[in-house]
């Protein structure tokens, strides 16, 4: 590591720890050379390769930004989004890849968009999955109300109209 004032081409580590978020180390430094102290953030590299072929990092803001058009009108919020990035950038490292495709970041977004707002979901599948036809919808919403009708019989969804109180000797209005 070159020292950023007298660009001697090594320097000390005196202290290290790890960051808040735990996917980088923050290096304290001294250089044998002046003396003067500094820090380095060192992160694990993640570089996105795009249909194109162009290589770029990853970021978590692009993720936010192409999930929030699908969001609009959506009760979602930005900490929401955070938190649906933050996730897909863990479950993209947990690979051990240094170069992931970009069609594996977003079948990666599915899941996390799925359970945080399932209209989200669609819209979102809809553009990523090329939906050509009212049928290409159709099948993913009854997937989804498949899956949804599961997990509340096994009583781990939150379910709607048959399972409430009041609802539950007559079944949903659609």
């Amino acid at each position: 590591m070159f020292c950023p004032f007298c660009r001697h081409p090594d320097s000390r580590v005196i202290d290290s720890r790890t960051s808040d978020d735990g996917l980088s180390i923050r290096r304290r430094r001294q250089c044998p050379e002046c003396g003067r102290r500094f820090s380095t953030t060192e992160t694990a590299s993640l570089n996105i390769v795009k249909r194109s072929g162009v290589v770029e990092p990853f970021s978590r803001d692009k993720i936010v930004t192409g999930v929030r058009k699908a969001c609009q009108g959506r009760p979602v919020t930005d900490s929401d989004l955070a938190m649906l990035a933050q996730r897909v950038e863990e479950t993209i490292r947990q690979t051990g890849a240094s170069q992931v495709k970009a069609n594996e970041v977003g079948l990666a977004i599915l899941p996390p968009l799925r359970e945080l707002d399932e209209v989200a979901y669609l819209r979102f599948a809809s553009v990523y999955q090329a939906f050509d036809s009212l049928e290409d919808f159709e099948a993913a919403i009854a997937r989804l109300r498949t899956e949804h009708g599961s997990r509340t019989e096994h009583g781990t969804g939150t379910g709607t109209g048959t399972d409430t109180a009041a609802g539950a000797d007559r079944p949903a209005e659609s």
